[in-house]
């Protein structure tokens, strides 16, 4: 009886793969799963973002395949607009990847911008003492 159970939730399991992105100071994490090609960002329908450059960012990764397929849920938090939809470009394109399963997919990505597999580590320097900013010096005049 016990094994009719088991066998019985490891069919009802289905796929679902998650990735983070960073950027700056966003951090955002994608969720694939099959479905229907809904897409949400933070909860809400990604046609709510009225910035249509972000959306398009966003939905960069997805000309690489058929977005009927797949459900995915995009959470962000932290940094700017830009920032945060660059970030989510990257936890989809990373996560389209892996849940494929595909090595051509990758590669296509690879050659089409690099940015949307990878992270980028720059971050912002903090200012340092004697100084205005990070680098800059404070002046000394003699007048």
């Amino acid at each position: 009886m016990t094994e009719k159970k088991e066998s019985v939730k490891k069919k009802a399991r289905k796929k679902v793969v998650v990735k983070t992105g960073k950027r700056k100071e966003a951090v955002a994490r994608a969720t694939i799963r099959d479905g229907t090609g809904r897409v949400e960002l933070n909860g809400a329908h990604l046609n709510a973002v009225t910035f249509h450059v972000v959306k398009d960012m966003i939905l960069e990764p997805l000309d690489f395949i058929d977005l009927k397929k797949y459900d995915i849920e995009i959470n962000v938090r932290g940094g700017g607009v830009m920032g945060q939809a660059q970030a989510a470009r990257t936890a989809v394109a990373k996560a389209l990847v892996e849940f494929s399963g595909d090595p051509s997919l990758r590669e296509r990505m690879m050659r089409y911008d690099r940015s949307l597999l990878v992270d980028d580590p720059r971050r912002v320097e903090p200012k340092k003492f004697k100084g205005p900013k990070a680098r800059a010096r404070f002046t000394k005049s003699y007048r």
